[in-house]
């Protein structure tokens, strides 16, 4: 009886998200004293997955999931825990797996748990930490059901290298018409940079940039640094940027690992909804801004003027180790 893992992909490559489950499982496998089996849909380089414990990979390849559908999804994974008699069921906490997790619980008749944040606490009883109230708190929860599924949270538990040897097996599915009866007509994706939800790092504007025409200075620092660019709601409200980089409880969880907001004053529901990374650092020229209370570190000063010296410092820096 092996732990089951979903791990993700995108146009054949592995999410980040992929690795870092892996590496949760390995931890709860070893716990349990067993070992890692992970499902992959239409991915190159599954062997990959051994470096983060991996053990075997159940391989699907099929044209008719090469586009994300929960409920087809939660089919193959159903199936594939049966076929391994696996009660443990691992993913990430990603929109598509919260997605199906739901539907995956109910044909499992199993319980399940999202955004945990570390490695169970006990496995008799099984008990986990995961963040609660707009992850401002954490609550400690035990899954009683027989099969359990947990969704670990982005940036939670790290990528933990534990080479072993995987052994790719193709794994072929029965799926009839009813696990097709919702289909996706088009799929719309940012393409050529970095995705909010899998960035290490993400560097956010607000009104504080004074219209659109300035945000210039936030997508180079992005690009210094290797960064997403995200905005405040009230930013998308307006239309100064996409919908799509609005972050916060009302748009899109950020769990990077460092998150940059530049004139971002911090309004409640912005906190919720970046509270999860792990360094804040903010720019605002208001010292009173509610978001220096929540900042790891913060900078009191014009931001056209901070960012702009911010980006040469560090294009200097990059210059002398590069």
């Amino acid at each position: 009886m092996s732990v089951l893992v979903y791990t993700e992909s995108l146009k054949g490559k592995f999410k980040k998200n992929a690795f870092e489950v892996a590496s949760y499982a390995h931890k709860v496998a070893q716990d349990l004293g067993t070992t890692v089996t992970a499902v992959s849909f239409n991915a190159e380089d599954d062997a990959s997955l051994g470096t983060y414990g991996v053990s075997k990979v159940l391989k699907v390849s099929d044209d008719s999931l090469k586009t994300f559908n929960a409920k087809a999804y939660a089919d193959v994974l159903a199936q594939a825990a049966k076929a391994e008699d696996t009660k443990i069921i691992i993913l990430s906490s990603s929109a598509d797996s919260k997605f199906l997790a739901p539907i995956l619980a109910a044909k499992l008749t199993a319980g399940y748990v999202p955004n945990v944040v570390a490695a169970p606490e006990s496995t008799s009883p099984f008990v986990v930490k995961r963040t609660a109230f707009s992850n401002k708190g954490f609550a400690m929860t035990e899954i009683s059901s027989d099969t359990k599924i947990i969704g670990v949270s982005s940036n939670a538990f790290g990528l933990v290298e534990n080479s072993v040897s995987a052994a790719v097996e193709d794994f072929g599915p029965s799926l009839g018409d009813d696990a097709f009866s919702v289909k996706s007509v088009e799929v719309d994706r940012v393409v050529g940079k970095a995705t909010i939800a899998d960035a290490d790092i993400v560097v956010s504007g607000g009104r504080g940039l004074k219209g659109p025409e300035n945000w210039g200075m936030v997508e180079e620092l992005a690009d210094v640094l290797g960064a997403a660019t995200a905005c405040s709601k009230p930013v998308s409200d307006m239309g100064w940027r996409p919908h799509s980089e609005h972050v916060g409880q009302t748009g899109k969880p950020v769990a990077s690992n460092l998150y940059i907001a530049i004139g971002i004053s911090g309004a409640i529901q912005h906190l919720a909804g970046i509270n999860a990374s792990k360094v804040k650092v903010v720019i605002n020229n208001d010292p009173e801004a509610p978001f220096f209370k929540a900042a790891d570190y913060g900078i009191v000063g014009d931001a056209f003027e901070v960012v702009p010296e911010l980006i040469e410092k560090l294009k200097e820096f990059k210059a002398q180790n590069a």
